[in-house]
């Protein structure tokens, strides 16, 4: 009877570690889209920050990990560019890319994809999808203009100018983009996640 025990809990230590190696995995995974994301973009002439995929792999970590390992997975990303890989948007990397025009869209990306998780968990199904997308597109976009605000000495609506109008028909359609490659079969994430 002892060996029994010892061999149905070293399956279950087998199966936690098969678990945490795949949430790994999925984590790791989303860091490299976002990273690939960042350097699909276009540049802007009136505005420093250019439009990039990015976002949209921001809101799908939280979507489809979970908002916290969606959390986790921005958060290895933003770490990952500040020791030095470049992997933020023109292959840029390191401190300044913190303190830069970008540096608030960057530095939301963490709690925009707790956020858009944490709606995604709410409200199931397509549309569920799409809110959580633009809820988390709108921190990315609050963060970034709050920066853009700090360098211009206030938020104006020359601020918002620069800050948000551009972005907002690309997120509308990453929005779309999100609710048809997560909404239809997405499977909840754990609750741990």
């Amino acid at each position: 009877m002892f060996n029994a025990q010892v061999s149905v809990s070293s399956l279950t230590c087998s199966c936690d570690a098969a678990e945490s190696l795949r949430r790994a995995a999925r984590i790791a995974a989303f860091v490299l889209f976002t990273a690939v994301g960042a350097q699909l973009a276009v540049r802007l002439p009136w505005t420093p920050v250019p439009v990039t995929m990015q976002t949209l792999f921001v809101v799908l970590a939280g979507v489809v990990l979970g908002p916290r390992d969606g959390f986790r997975a921005m958060t290895a990303y933003l770490c990952l560019g500040a020791v030095g890989a470049p992997v933020f948007a023109g292959f840029a990397f390191g401190p300044a890319a913190f303190v830069g025009p970008t540096g608030g869209y960057l530095v939301a990306f963490p709690a925009a994809a707790l956020l858009s998780g944490a709606v995604a968990r709410a409200r199931p199904g397509r549309g569920g999808v799409f809110i959580a997308a633009l809820a988390g597109s709108a921190a990315i976009l609050a963060g970034g203009t709050l920066h853009l605000g700090l360098w211009a000495g206030r938020v104006s609506a020359s601020v918002v100018a620069l800050a948000v109008t551009p972005f907002i028909a690309g997120e509308l359609l990453k929005g779309v983009l999100a609710a048809a490659l997560a909404g239809g079969n997405r499977k909840a994430a754990r609750p741990g996640s």
